[in-house]
């Protein structure tokens, strides 16, 4: 069973009050640079680089990013990683870099998400853009800019399906499978 708790429209005005957000923080569009984390990140990046530009008409640079060799559970196979590509074009000295994930859950994946973009450079700042913030956090790691905030027990699973991968926009939790 499960519930939907955003559905397209939601889902829309949270990436322009992100956008916002974000602008406001930065001053700006300058020195701005998105980096989605592999697969729905990347979705959202695009997704906000697209607002900021309609309020700002500036493009910002974007970037993907692939963790999958910098996560904590690689060693204990429990599943075969599929590496996908990483792409910054882009330097990051002087850059204020916000990391778009789907999900905030455990931070692993942020602290795996940090330690792939250092390998690429030193940005100014490192911040997190979120759509779902489920709590539970393993690390202290804490977003900068959230779509919604979604308390949920640890046994419910919260799914992001955005058209660009799933061909609809809607975030839904569901119950545990016995």
């Amino acid at each position: 069973m499960s519930t939907v708790i955003l559905n397209e429209k939601d889902i829309a005005r949270a990436i322009t009050r992100i956008s916002h957000e974000i602008l406001e923080r930065n001053k700006g569009a300058e020195n701005i640079a998105l980096v989605g984390i592999r697969t729905r990140g990347v979705t959202l990046s695009d997704r906000l680089q697209n607002k900021i530009k309609s309020i700002e008409k500036i493009e910002v640079a974007k970037g993907a990013l692939d963790i999958t060799l910098y996560r904590d559970d690689l060693g204990a196979g429990l599943q075969k990683p599929e590496l996908k590509k990483t792409e910054i074009t882009f330097a990051l000295e002087g850059m204020h870099v916000i990391l778009c994930d789907d999900v905030l859950f455990t931070g692993r994946t942020i602290r795996a998400a940090i330690d792939a973009l250092m390998d690429f450079g030193r940005p100014a700042s490192v911040q997190l853009a979120v759509l779902i913030d489920r709590g539970h956090r393993e690390l202290p790691i804490r977003p900068d800019y959230v779509g919604k905030n979604i308390p949920t027990p640890k046994s419910k699973r919260v799914q992001v399906l955005l058209k660009e991968v799933d061909d609809e926009d809607k975030v839904i939790i569901q119950e545990p499978s016995n």
